[in-house]
């Protein structure tokens, strides 16, 4: 049923496209006339594709002026145009791309700060929060009874620190520690443990037998760092490395754990609370991107919006990230024309190759990706999807590309490699670095983050009205014709300063909304 009054809307993306997506709340009726005389001959929901056309069996379905799809039979125009009536093309081969052929300069933006706080090592905080690192799932619930303790008995008496998390993950035992890629999972939880928002307080909870010991998480050593400083682990942990282990003898029954947990955290607390906030430049900032519950409104109005803003970022001199392999993959060509240097692409195309092999071993390909939401939003397959997901990186050089969980290396726009699984993606981020942390949604998903402020962006007025209290941002106004995507693109930059200089408060943040970190681990689990 229609329950948008307005005149029946749809929105064409480039003008050699042969559908457009509905752009009225509840969708169009049958008999419904568009504005360039098309009238639908069958009920199109929200979002979802009309043929402009008829479009033959055989013949290319296009959207962003790119095949999304081929007709498995004749589609006349004015029907709906879905998933099942489409055939999902082959992967672009990693050959013969485009490397390194685009070159843009964007010009510098000045004179934009904000109010974060200042580490050892150089890098800026979002927030001053205390983090406690775990080496093994064993030891997760001593720590959080440790860490509701510390919350309710000491957290009061240091106002300045804003909170105390716990890196709780499933790693650390009963894995092949020593197989090749588990280096991903340890490295992924080291490079957390140094996020720019915990002030380089390190503090590690420990079983004793785990196979992942502290010191082979943390081991004394250089770790490149956002302004390619290096900082000693070592000497970032203080004299030595602070591990409370619960199976020392010295621990005689639960509360004996619980209160040296407790003692260790009050000293890092005194520390993190004589920090406070000072005027840094806009260039401190380290903004990772991502989507989920993705529609086909993603790639009309939040992920333009998202990738204006991320212009301005790498203009201001700033770090963005943007991710999600399998939801880029199919815009591969586009990244590695924008790569800064031939060398820049080579690494997109290892990366992207890797992940194919990666998803090869389970038997899968990329289309796995999509969700039944992603499809009930409009989003025919993952080549639709990846066009939409790949706008959030906007138009700047790719300066740099990361494998997952690894630590950022360089200002600008870097191609973090990450599975396209929310949390996991958010995890690999944090430990890339991130200190603020930008999520676009159309279907509503109330994902956040305890270590970052994590800023949602609604792709649609309706999602944005119904979760008022769950969205910062409201990019369904490009939609609706009440701004444009450059109005959302500033609207969100300076929504990041106020967030970043803790003038404002994300509404998971209110809300204390935080999904659980999920390592990536493609090695064995004996």
């Amino acid at each position: 049923m229609q329950t948008d009054h307005r005149p029946p809307l749809h929105i064409v993306m480039h003008p050699a496209d042969n559908v457009a997506i509905v752009a009225n709340d509840g969708g169009l009726p049958e008999g419904a006339t568009l504005s360039n005389g098309l009238t639908l001959k069958e009920r199109v929901p929200q979002g979802h594709k009309v043929a402009l056309v008829d479009i033959p069996a055989g013949g290319a379905v296009r959207r962003y002026d790119v095949t999304i799809g081929t007709a498995v039979h004749d589609i006349a125009a004015g029907r709906w145009v879905h998933e099942r009536l489409l055939k999902m093309p082959d992967a672009r081969e990693l050959d013969g791309l485009p490397m390194a052929t685009v070159k843009r300069e964007l010009p510098p933006l000045e004179g934009y700060s904000f109010e974060g706080y200042r580490n050892p090592d150089g890098s800026v905080g979002t927030r001053n929060i205390l983090a406690i690192t775990q080496t093994v799932q064993c030891v997760a619930g001593v720590t959080d009874f440790a860490v509701q303790r510390i919350k309710s008995e000491l957290l009061p008496r240091f106002p300045n620190v804003d909170d105390v998390v716990a890196l709780e993950h499933g790693y650390g035992c009963g894995v092949a520690i020593d197989a090749p890629d588990a280096v991903i999972p340890i490295r992924t939880l080291r490079n957390i443990s140094l996020n720019p928002n915990f002030g380089g307080e390190v503090m590690v909870v420990s079983l004793g037998c785990e196979k992942l010991q502290p010191e082979r998480l943390l081991p004394p050593g250089t770790i490149p760092l956002v302004d390619e400083r290096v900082a000693d682990v070592g000497a970032i942990a203080g004299n030595g490395l602070d591990v409370v282990c619960l199976q020392d003898e010295a621990h005689v029954g639960f509360m004996s754990m619980v209160e040296s947990i407790m003692r260790q955290a009050e000293e890092h607390l005194e520390r993190l609370n004589a920090r406070r906030r000072e005027t840094v430049p806009a260039s401190e900032l380290v903004v990772g991107v991502q989507c989920g519950g993705s529609d086909a409104f993603s790639g009309v109005t939040a992920n333009p919006a998202v990738g204006f803003c991320a212009d301005l970022l790498v203009r201001a001199g700033a770090s963005v990230m943007f991710s999600e392999t399998t939801e880029v993959r199919d815009a591969v060509a586009q990244l590695t024309s924008r790569a800064a240097t031939p060398e820049i692409a080579e690494s997109v195309v290892r990366e992207m190759a890797w992940y194919d092999a990666y998803l090869q071993r389970g038997s899968v390909d990329r289309g796995a990706n999509t969700t039944p939401g992603n499809k009930k939003g409009g989003l025919a397959n993952i080549v639709e999807k990846a066009m939409g997901s790949v706008i959030k990186s906007g138009t700047a050089p790719i300066a740099g590309v990361l494998s997952p969980g690894e630590k950022l290396r360089n200002r600008g726009l870097t191609y973090a490699a990450t599975p396209a699984s929310d949390f996991i993606c958010g995890t690999l981020q944090l430990a890339a670095g991130m200190n603020l942390h930008v999520f676009t949604t159309g279907r509503g998903t109330p994902y956040g983050l305890a270590q970052v402020p994590v800023i949602k962006v609604a792709t649609r007025s309706d999602l944005a009205r119904r979760w008022h209290d769950l969205m910062d941002i409201n990019a369904g106004k490009i939609a609706d014709g009440e701004a444009t995507i450059e109005d959302v693109g500033w609207e969100l930059f300076r929504c990041m300063l106020d967030v970043a200089s803790g003038r404002r408060k994300t509404w998971a943040e209110q809300w204390k909304l935080a999904n659980q970190l999920v390592l990536f681990n493609p090695a064995p689990v004996t």
